[in-house]
């Protein structure tokens, strides 16, 4: 009779687990309206089943996750302020506004090796 709590509890944890990460990745971005990213108004009950709300790009991560105590996200569960919700942010701003080839450029050309500044040999 031992083994019974112990597998309830560990499907407990796995279905706990799940609902979180579904919760997380509940922000949705259409790359049609770059402007816009979409939120869940209630718990997701499946990625295809979700009610959501468009809010400008800006209203994610506005307070890089740490909302002010009297502050009321129109989204489910503040998900728009959460951790997920500011990395995705930086995702989505790095692919509406990718860098430049040259701000890219790790190495500078004054300390770079000598073989990196020559012109390849043609053969």
């Amino acid at each position: 009779m031992g083994w019974c709590p112990l597998h309830l509890t560990i499907l407990a944890i796995v279905l706990t687990t799940i609902c979180a990460d579904m919760m997380r990745k509940s922000i949705v971005f259409d790359e049609k309206n770059p402007k816009y990213f979409y939120c869940p108004q209630e718990k997701p009950k499946g990625m295809n089943k979700m009610l959501v709300k468009a809010r400008p790009i800006d209203k994610l991560c506005e307070f890089e996750g740490q909302p002010p105590k009297e502050f009321k996200s129109d989204c489910y569960n503040d998900i728009d302020e959460s951790d997920y919700a500011c990395a995705e942010k930086e995702r989505i701003m790095m692919r509406l506004n990718p860098p430049n080839d040259t701000e890219t450029t790790t190495m500078s050309t004054t300390t770079a090796k000598t073989y990196y500044k020559t012109k390849p040999k043609k053969l």
